[in-house]
This record gives structure tokens, sequence and C-alpha cells, in this order.
């Protein structure tokens, strides 16, 4: 998979994201088309990945099918990046659930990482770093940076909006870490924040 961004503009990820983006969408409407676009763009995410040849019993032979060839391992960042691991573990139910809490200055939008509960097959498993919103950067590197010191390998990071600063910064410092995203916006405000964007995904998802 290139280390490229892929945005996926297929039409069902275009019309869930359209409705995440009006502000008069209210948190229970945001969760449920956040979690059908999670959906999505992690079938987009997986779709080059490694499998091995099974065999099963069919209830009238044996037959060969398909398995993952490695561990998944979906790491949220917390809290928004819940709102996707919920909704993409159903999907891969044996995955394991890793977090990273990341606390962004509101003055600086420089990471403060608070969290990290990481499990000890990292360095053999396909690992999914999962956050709603890529817009400067700071706490998807911080959270890759750290995956990979704790031993993953094979990291793709999930987002549902993106800015080019976000985009530039993640390649610069993780150039192997591929990013699947469903909108690549025009950039950030004085606050930080991705215009159009779609407002805070913690605040909207959760309702706070």
């Amino acid at each position: 998979m290139s280390a490229q961004p892929i945005v996926v503009t297929h039409p069902l990820a275009q019309i869930h994201l359209t409705a995440m983006r009006r502000v008069d969408t209210p948190s229970s409407a945001f969760r449920w088309h956040l979690q059908r676009l999670a959906e999505i763009l992690f079938t987009v995410a997986t779709r080059g990945l490694e499998t091995e040849t099974l065999t099963v019993q069919t209830p009238l032979a044996e037959t060969e099918g398909q398995g993952f060839a490695r561990p998944i391992v979906l790491v949220p960042i917390l809290r928004a990046g819940l709102g996707l691991s919920e909704a993409i573990l159903p999907l891969v139910p044996d995955a394991t659930v890793a977090h990273i809490g990341i606390a962004r200055c509101e003055e600086t939008a420089r990471p403060k990482p608070y969290y990290a509960k990481m499990p000890a097959i990292l360095g053999r498993a396909d690992v999914f770093v999962l956050d709603p919103m890529l817009a400067t950067g700071g706490s998807a590197c911080a959270a890759i940076t750290q995956l990979k010191q704790a031993g993953a390998e094979r990291l793709i990071f999930i987002c549902v909006v993106s800015s080019p600063a976000g985009l530039e910064s993640l390649h610069e410092s993780h150039p192997d870490v591929p990013v699947i995203t469903a909108a690549i916006d025009e950039g950030l405000n004085a606050q930080f924040y991705i215009v159009p964007g779609l407002g805070d995904a913690g605040d909207r998802c959760f309702g706070t």
C-alpha cells in the first residue's frame, strides 16, 4: 500500500461525511454516521493485508478459505478514536484493542501523551491507528512513535478528515505509514482546527 494518502471517494463514504459536517446533526446521528464511515474506511485500509489459506469443513464438504496472516491491533487515540474502534471491532472481533491517550494543548496544539496500554504482539501484527481528525499531525505522529518504540512495524493510519499540514507532518515523520481518509480539507484556522472540517469530533461524538 502506498505511503501517499488514499482518499475514499465512494459515494456512501461522502454521504456519511456530509451528514457529520452539518452543524445541526445531533450526537446520536453523528455517532451513527461516524460508525458507518469507519466501516468503509477500514474495508479500504485492509484490502492489501496478507492472508493465509485455511481448510474448513462445510456441512457438505471440506474446502479452502482465507484468514488473516497476522494478528490485527486497533489503536484508537483517546478519546475521539473510540468512535472508530467501536465500529470496526465487530468486523474483526478477534482483534486486540490498544489505547493511547494524547491531549492537545489548546494554545500550541502540541500533543501531551498521558496514557498508553499496548499488547506484546505489536511486532507481528497489522496495526491500525484510529483518530477522526488529522489536523496538525502532532497526536498522530506521537502515537505512531510510541507504537514503533513498542515494536510495531506495520502501521496504517485511518482518519475521517485530514489537513494538508497534518498529512505533510505525518509523512515527514513516518513516511512508511499509509493514511486512509475520507477528505483532505482546505487547512487549519487560528485555533488549529480543520476548516471546513466538522468541529471537535470527540465533543460531537460523545455530546460534551
